[in-house]
């Protein structure tokens, strides 16, 4: 895969980070498979792996960016994110020790699970009604912080593929929905990117440029070349987009990727 394509790609997952909180990685997990493909099914891990640091700095640049009124619904909330980071910790260890096929077909089960859910379950293509907590509340059981870390990162879809229809179900805006993502997406990946880096695993790593554990840095580098402007871009000139536009463009994703993804394993 050529360094523009992979920074074409790059744009794509800054624009993908700002408006749907994906970070990046679940956009990029695909594509490495692609670039990667020369190691044959362990590609995937290779994918999962790189992409937790695209996330891990594309979130924190978008966190960064976030208007602290909004981050604010997370006051309270550091149970949960511990919750989160522990899981993303213990998801990329699982990762290292089961085959690759595991992490490939769960990732595509997962998807296609979760588009289902959005498609069918009231409450996230319209606001769920409140049920007497404060408006905007993040209404997410800390209890669900573990298990949703660890199949974040053992399957590389990334924190909002699952955070943000239950941010949706808390009666908060796309808007709002898709930003929170990010801080929750960074408490995932941090420590998942780090294990992948340190701990011993069985894939090949072809990367013409530099790689640290089973993370393909090179790519990373230029998906990150691709997205860091893009996102900053965005976070000061915000798109507006309206609700109904916003949660169905966010499936839409949901489906091209689950649908790249099928197609990079035939």
């Amino acid at each position: 895969m050529t360094v523009f394509t992979l920074l074409l790609i790059g744009a794509f997952a800054g624009l993908t980070t700002v408006l749907f909180g994906f970070g990046g990685g679940f956009v990029t997990v695909p594509v490495i498979v692609w670039a990667d493909a020369a190691v044959g099914s362990d590609a995937v891990m290779i994918a999962v792996a790189t992409s937790a640091l695209v996330m891990v700095v594309n979130a924190a640049i978008a966190t960064a960016a976030t208007p602290v009124a909004v981050l604010e619904r997370l006051r309270g909330r550091g149970v949960l994110l511990l919750l989160l980071t522990l899981g993303g910790l213990c998801g990329a260890v699982v990762a290292t020790a089961v085959p690759a096929a595991v992490v490939s077909w769960g990732f595509v089960a997962y998807l296609a699970v979760t588009i289902v859910d959005v498609s069918v379950r009231p409450g996230f293509f319209s606001r769920a009604t409140q049920d007497g907590s404060p408006r905007g509340t993040v209404r997410i059981p800390s209890s669900f912080g573990l298990p949703i870390g660890a199949v974040a990162s053992l399957l590389g879809v990334g924190g909002s593929v699952m955070t943000v229809p239950l941010l949706r179900r808390s009666g908060l805006p796309m808007s709002e929905a898709t930003a929170l993502a990010n801080p929750l997406t960074l408490a995932i990946s941090l420590p998942a990117s780090l294990a992948f880096m340190v701990l011993p695993h069985a894939a090949p790593v072809h990367a013409p440029f530099l790689s640290v554990g089973i993370v393909d840095i090179g790519a990373a580098a230029l998906l990150l070349a691709g997205s860091i402007p893009v996102i900053v871009l965005l976070r000061r000139r915000p798109l507006p987009i309206p609700e109904s536009v916003h949660a169905g463009t966010y499936l839409a994703l949901l489906l091209t990727v689950l649908g790249a993804m099928i197609a990079s394993l035939w």
